[in-house]
């Protein structure tokens, strides 16, 4: 492994930014040649500016992994007369004629990409894949596959901001902003360990931050103007800070009527509800939102809490994975269907109006017609607003891997897909279409991809709202004709819905506290 060698010796010793010093390793690495001098390790200071330049234009004409590897160079000579290892890593021929698709665990989500097995390999034995550094490495996967627009860019926003911090964990970073909205993390890792789900291996345990930081990090964005915040975490709802100050003086957890989880439940701590509460209070005017829960930590506490806040959204993501009772004991999620929907009719019970979004898994080991009927009638059953559907792909590492045989044929997988994304867009368009007639409080993003004089922003419920940009009355100032700014609250008049977008025309402007005698 001397070529590796030589290029993690050089690396370390660079001075301009990791990210780009990293990628630099693993495109190097990637081709297992080289453009560098044939005699000797090179030099940071000759090579620097070159590699830097070379990466930077590539980056901006719009790289592709393919892009990376086809450059044809002289094979790199060893850094000692020793002699050389052979090439550790598969050829570029061999590489690029694989062509296997995996599915890449970034920030919760799945992103299809080609090849990534082989840059998470390098990226692994060149020691930048360790818990602390999962985030950088998701970049650097990112950015070479070519996963490219909106997800790149938030990325991109977020490394920005990450790059210079190098606290302990749970680290207290500076809060990411998009636009007029802030993400905070407030907590990584997972203890659920379902069996088709990768990110305990990934992300490992779960880790909450302290309470106190956070707050703190949410005043900032606060005191920037933002008009909404998200808590984010792999499972937010079953944030527990255990710092010693607050250790002895909580409370234990309650779970979900009906759910049961399989760890061993952790005593103390401030929990999710308790976050929830302070959060709120810092700014009234601010919207709270919250992703991605596990149904089983709904108490009744937290159900409570966000019925009574006015600023917290009056809308929940409650993954169900499956509607078929068996399939979800297969997948190790602690509920069966009936508790599932028994929760289901509680939340609205106790939420009025609740918009319901969920995710979906078809096609898991031994699912059956019969099981995938059942997700069929679990989506009519409860009609959510949003949802986030995929066809099942094994990971390594995971229990379902090892224990397991993924036997629903690929084919099979995406006929079953296709069926509950056309049974989800139905179901949606009939929840949706409750709102028309109605008026919505919606915070205004900006204009609409599709049309230059329209505007666009989203509902208490997280749906897209377009209507028109047209001057309107402020409530604040009667008399006073304005036009809608990204960051206002405007009400809107609900005259059309689809299953993804509400459609109206803008009445006001005015502020969250004065928008509840209208909605």
């Amino acid at each position: 492994m001397r070529p590796l060698q030589c290029i993690l010796r050089v690396q370390r010793s660079l001075r301009w930014e990791w990210m780009t010093s990293v990628s630099w390793l693993l495109l190097k690495t990637c081709r297992a040649h080289s453009t560098l001098p044939s005699t000797a390790c090179p030099s940071p200071g000759q090579q620097e500016d070159g590699v830097r330049k070379d990466f930077s234009s590539r980056l901006a004409s719009g790289p592709t992994f393919q892009h990376f590897l086809s450059a044809s160079a002289p094979q790199e000579k060893p850094c000692s007369p020793e002699a050389e290892d052979p090439p550790p890593y598969l050829t570029v021929d061999e590489l690029l004629g694989r062509q296997r698709k995996v599915y890449l665990e970034t920030y919760g989500c799945q992103m299809n990409v080609n090849d990534t097995e082989i840059a998470w390999s390098i990226l692994e034995k060149s020691g930048y894949l360790r818990t602390s550094n999962l985030q950088e490495a998701d970049v650097i996967l990112l950015v070479t596959c070519s996963i490219r627009e909106k997800a790149e860019q938030t990325i991109w926003n977020r490394l920005h901001q990450l790059k210079t911090l190098k606290t302990k964990r749970p680290r207290s970073r500076v809060p990411l902003r998009i636009g007029i909205l802030g993400i905070r993390s407030i907590m990584r890792g997972c203890d659920n360990m379902c069996s088709y789900c990768i990110v305990p291996f990934t992300r490992g345990r779960e880790r909450s931050r302290p309470v106190a930081s956070i707050l703190e990090e949410v005043r900032k964005l606060s005191d920037q103007g933002l008009k909404e915040v998200t808590l984010l975490g792999q499972n937010v709802n079953s944030f527990r800070d255990s710092s010693e100050i607050q250790f002895n003086s909580a409370v234990s957890a309650n779970l979900s009527r009906g759910f049961t989880a399989n760890y061993k439940a952790k005593q103390g701590g401030l929990r999710f509800s308790h976050l929830l509460d302070q959060v709120s209070r810092v700014d009234p005017e601010m919207r709270i939102r919250f992703t991605s829960p596990h149904p089983k930590d709904f108490p009744d506490e937290v159900l409570q809490l966000i019925h009574e806040r006015d600023n917290i959204c009056k809308q929940i993501h409650l993954p169900a994975q499956s509607g078929s009772s068996r399939v979800l004991d297969a997948m190790r999620r602690g509920y069966s269907r009936e508790a599932y929907v028994q929760l289901v009719h509680h939340i609205r019970e106790s939420i009025p109006g609740v918009s319901l979004s969920s995710d979906f898994i078809t096609g898991f080991c031994g699912e059956t017609e019969e099981d995938h009927l059942q997700t069929v009638s679990l989506l009519r059953e409860v009609q959510y607003n949003m949802g986030f559907l995929f066809a099942y792909s094994m990971r390594q590492k995971t229990r379902a891997y090892h224990r397991l045989k993924d036997d629903v044929p690929e084919e099979v997988k995406l006929r079953r897909l296709e069926e509950l994304i056309t049974v989800f867009r139905e179901e949606a368009s009939k929840a949706n279409k409750i709102c028309v007639g109605c008026t919505q409080l919606v915070l205004v993003e900006g204009p609409s991809k599709r049309s230059a004089t329209d505007l666009c922003g989203r509902n208490d419920g997280n749906l897209k709202v377009i209507f028109p940009d047209a001057e309107m009355e402020d409530a604040a100032n009667p008399g006073l004709k304005v036009r809608a700014q990204p960051g206002d609250y405007v009400l809107v008049k609900i005259t059309s819905a689809s299953s993804q977008t509400l459609k109206g025309h803008v009445l006001c402007r005015t502020t969250l506290k004065d928008s509840l005698a209208y909605c």
